[in-house]
C-alpha cells in the first residue's frame, strides 16, 4: 500500500507577530516530522493568526447585503487594508517564508504554509506549498475571499486554481489548494479535479459545523479527490478533517472519512491510501468523462439575479464584477 500522510496542524490562534508565529510554526512542523508525515498543513493565514483590527460584530455580516436592506443609504466604504489586518504582510522571499523553506529541506517534509501576503494593492490570503527539498512548487491566493464582510473585503482575490506535481517519498502526487470559503463553492474543487488534483489542501479559519463539514465531504466524493483541511483549535472551532474521496468499495458504500479532530490543539495525521484512490479514480463514474460542459454556460456568466443581488464596498451592485472580484 502506497500512502501519503498529511499532518493537520490544528493549532491555537496565535498573535499577529510573524516572528513569534514562525517559532510556533517551526515547533509544530518538527512535531509533525517526528510522526513521519509527508506534508504539514497550517490553518489559514498563520503568519498573523488571521488577526483582524475590525472589532467583533462591528460589521455584523451586513456590509454588503441586498441594496434594499440599506433603505437607500450607501454602505460604508471599506477602510484601508492597513486599518483592517493586524500584523505585517510578508512576501514570498521574506525571512518568514525563507525559514520554512529551509525547515522543509532539513526535515525532508513538505510544508503548506499560509500567510498574509504583501501585494501590489491590498494584501492576499495565500498558501505556498514548499516541497521536501525546500522549493516553492505552488503559491495560491484565496479566490473566494469573504468579500461580503470585513476584514476579507480588504483583500486582493486570487485569479485561479492550479495544481502541481509534488515530489514525495512515494513519488509525485498531484496536489492543489483552496482556502476556507473556497470550499463552499463546488467550482473550486471541480476546477482542481479538472487540473488533475489527487489531493487538495485546505487551510481554514472559521467554525466547522455540520453543514460545512458535509460540504467538504461532498467535495471529496463528487471529485474522487482526497481532501485535507486544517482549522484553528479552540471552543467552537477545531474539527480539522480529511476525506479520501472513495465513496464505494466492492459495489458498496463506504465512509470517506479519514480523520476528524475535536476542538483540542494537536497534530492530526491524515493517511491517504494512494493506490486505492488511484484505482478508484481509474474505474468509477465521477470525474470528467460524463460531464456535459456545453450545458453549464451559465456557470461562467457574471450576471447576478434576484434575490442574490448584493452591493460592493462602493455601493454598486456586485453583478458583473468578474470572476475574481
Amino acid at each position: 500500500m502506497t500512502t501519503l500522510t498529511v499532518a493537520l496542524l490544528q493549532l491555537a490562534p496565535p498573535g499577529p507577530d510573524w516572528r513569534a508565529n514562525l517559532a510556533l510554526g517551526e515547533a509544530a512542523c518538527r512535531r509533525a516530522a517526528a510522526l513521519g508525515v509527508d506534508i504539514a498543513l497550517f490553518p489559514e493565514m498563520w503568519s498573523n493568526g488571521y488577526g483582524s483590527a475590525v472589532p467583533d460584530g462591528s460589521a455584523g455580516g451586513d456590509l454588503y447585503r441586498h441594496p434594499s436592506l440599506w433603505d437607500g443609504a450607501r454602505p460604508p466604504a471599506a477602510p484601508r487594508p492597513e486599518l483592517v489586518w493586524l500584523g505585517e504582510p510578508v512576501t514570498r522571499d521574506s525571512p518568514f517564508v525563507t525559514r520554512f523553506r529551509e525547515l522543509a529541506a532539513e526535515l525532508e517534509m513538505a510544508i503548506a504554509l499560509t500567510y498574509l501576503e504583501r501585494w501590489d494593492g491590498p494584501p492576499r490570503n495565500t498558501l505556498s506549498l514548499i516541497d521536501r527539498h525546500g522549493r516553492l512548487v505552488l503559491t495560491y491566493a484565496k479566490v473566494h475571499t469573504c468579500a461580503f464582510d470585513l476584514p476579507e473585503a480588504a483583500l486582493t482575490p486570487g485569479e485561479g486554481f492550479e495544481v502541481c506535481a509534488l515530489d514525495t517519498a512515494v513519488g509525485e502526487v498531484m496536489t492543489g489548494a483552496m482556502i476556507c470559503y473556497d470550499r463552499e463553492f463546488p467550482e473550486s474543487a471541480r476546477a482542481l479535479m479538472l487540473a488533475g488534483a489527487e489531493i487538495v489542501l485546505t487551510p481554514n479559519a472559521c467554525e466547522l459545523e455540520s453543514n460545512r463539514l458535509a460540504q467538504f465531504r461532498s467535495r471529496a466524493m463528487e471529485n474522487m479527490t482526497g481532501m485535507a483541511m486544517a482549522n484553528y483549535a479552540g471552543p467552537g472551532w477545531g474539527h480539522s478533517v480529511a476525506h479520501d474521496g472513495i465513496a464505494f468499495a466492492d459495489g458498496r458504500p463506504r465512509d470517506t472519512l479519514v480523520i476528524e479532530a475535536g476542538e483540542a490543539e494537536g497534530i492530526y495525521p491524515a493517511v491517504f491510501d494512494l493506490d486505492a484512490l488511484r484505482d478508484y479514480r481509474r474505474r468509477e463514474s465521477w470525474g470528467n468523462a460524463f460531464r456535459r460542459p456545453a450545458a453549464y454556460r451559465s456557470l461562467t456568466g457574471h450576471e447576478v439575479r434576484e434575490p442574490f443581488v448584493r452591493v460592493g464596498p462602493d455601493g454598486v451592485p456586485a453583478a458583473g464584477r468578474g470572476p475574481a472580484q
